[in-house]
């Protein structure tokens, strides 16, 4: 059985853990507020809230139910816009009407939804985080001036917060309705009575994440998976840093990567580079272990961590192993992956300072989108010599590459545009791109040499000139 609080009505059910929270919201509840789009978590119809208690706070986090399985929302508080909804418009809803930020009407359910979202935030009330707040919503009608105006309307309207306790101050100007001051307690008692999930190293299960890959490719085939849901999974949970090492639960989602203080600690411009990768209400949901696994060959995650030559390890019931995540990938969709095993956790060593890391995409829109090519690069420079470096590719190739021969090549070598050239010459040999919707074989091959160029030319401005790699 699945038990949740939807809006402010306790929820049980024993419809199939992998059933849609989307189609359960409109056709088992009949709340039509909650659109359906794309399917597929691009256009943001669908948001919706979902609340958890972490370390005693109440925490909420955009999601798009179209890809949401109802396990994953087990004791959990879920809130579409009727759960927002009182006598009379709250005041993100009010800024929508005034600044004109809605035509046809059917997008606009999920920008409140996600505005409404920014206002429940721990983060900063300001207006660039009202705008990273929607930035998995697509409108086709307004242009988003209109919404712009809206959420900076919202942003100083929350600058006259002066309580405490927010959440009173979100509900006495409007924001919420007065069953929000309850909801801690009801989950925390909730929680208390659920039944222990069964184990992720059980063989007989599908363990599933976000599922923010597998309710794409195969929806109808997940819908009525026997499943263990693995999101929530305490075990995989977790990044620490260990000495020299970094340890990376395999349930840790994409949002969690980009805010966690040891990586961007690691990696400065982690904030930044993760941005790149897919919306906010998908980086919520989306693990690092998904995309590993998924093993598509543009999986934004995996080029990031091969750039780093992460290890992952394999476990299941009766023990487990380590693997360099390089030679996870055998062949198109090919794993070196035992039934029964699931990846555990990801190690990556702690660069040593000062840390030169580049991540670069190419996709035909900036953000929300797959790659064309992708590709990451670390490497240690001492006195202008390149003592080592990682390098990876996505998009030129039947999988993830680690591009080993143009790595061992350019270890031991100066660090001069003639080096750089002359990489890029084994990189081309290395890769095998073939055209397809995102582009030809050949735009492929050049794109990566720009991205490979653009690497160096971001992280060594004062040495590397543009003008020396034409």
């Amino acid at each position: 059985m699945i038990t949740f609080i939807l809006n402010d009505t306790p929820i049980t059910t024993d419809k199939p853990s992998g059933t849609i929270l989307l189609d359960f919201i409109r056709y088992h509840q009949s709340l039509m507020g909650t659109k359906i789009g794309c399917r597929e978590g691009d256009c943001g119809a669908c948001t919706i809230m979902v609340g958890d208690v972490r370390d005693g706070q109440l925490h909420y986090e955009s999601m798009t139910s179209c890809l949401t399985p109802i396990g994953n929302v087990q004791g959990k508080h879920i809130v579409t816009i009727e759960g927002f909804n009182g006598a009379e418009l709250t005041p993100v809803q009010e800024a929508m009407v005034e600044e004109g930020g809605t035509q046809c009407g059917f997008c606009t359910v999920g920008f409140v939804v996600s505005l409404q979202g920014f206002c429940l935030s721990s983060k900063p009330h300001t207006y660039e985080n009202a705008i990273a707040a929607i930035d998995g919503n697509i409108c086709r009608c307004t242009g988003y001036k209109s919404i712009e105006r809206a959420a900076q309307r919202i942003v100083d309207h929350l600058e006259t917060c002066s309580s405490n306790d927010k959440m009173d101050w979100l509900v006495a100007q409007g924001y919420l309705p007065a069953y929000f001051k309850t909801i801690q307690q009801r989950i925390e008692a909730l929680q208390a009575t659920l039944p222990k999930p069964p184990p992720p190293k059980d063989g007989k299960l599908m363990p599933v994440g976000g599922g923010t890959d597998l309710y794409v490719q195969r929806p109808a085939e997940m819908r009525d998976a026997i499943m263990s849901h693995v999101l929530d999974e305490s075990s995989l949970k977790g990044i620490t840093r260990k000495g020299d090492k970094i340890h990376i639960g395999a349930a840790a989602t994409a949002e969690e990567l980009r805010s966690s203080k040891i990586l961007l600690e690691t990696v400065p411009r982690l904030f930044e580079f993760m941005k790149l990768v897919s919306s906010t209400p998908i980086r919520n949901m989306g693990t690092i272990a998904g995309n590993f696994v998924n093993a598509s060959p543009i999986g934004d995650l995996t080029i990031f961590f091969l750039g780093m030559n992460a290890s992952i390890v394999l476990s299941k019931t009766g023990g487990s192993r380590t693997i360099a995540l390089k030679d996870f990938y055998q062949g198109y969709k090919v794993l070196d992956k035992q039934p029964g095993e699931i990846v555990e956790r990801i190690i990556i060593d702690v660069p040593k300072q000062p840390v030169h890391y580049n991540f670069e995409k190419v996709c035909k829109r900036t953000h929300l989108d797959i790659a064309t090519v992708n590709t990451a690069l670390l490497i240690q420079v001492e006195n202008d010599t390149i003592i080592a470096a990682h390098a990876s590719a996505g998009g030129v190739g039947p999988t993830p590459k680690y591009l080993q021969k143009t790595c061992d090549y350019l270890k031991g070598k100066p660090l001069t545009a003639t080096t750089i050239k002359e990489a890029n010459e084994v990189i081309q040999g290395e890769i095998s791109p073939i055209s397809d919707a995102r582009g030809t074989q050949e735009y492929k091959r050049i794109l990566l040499r720009q991205l490979f160029y653009a690497h160096f030319l971001t992280l060594f401005p004062n040495k590397i000139q543009l003008t020396q790699l034409v």
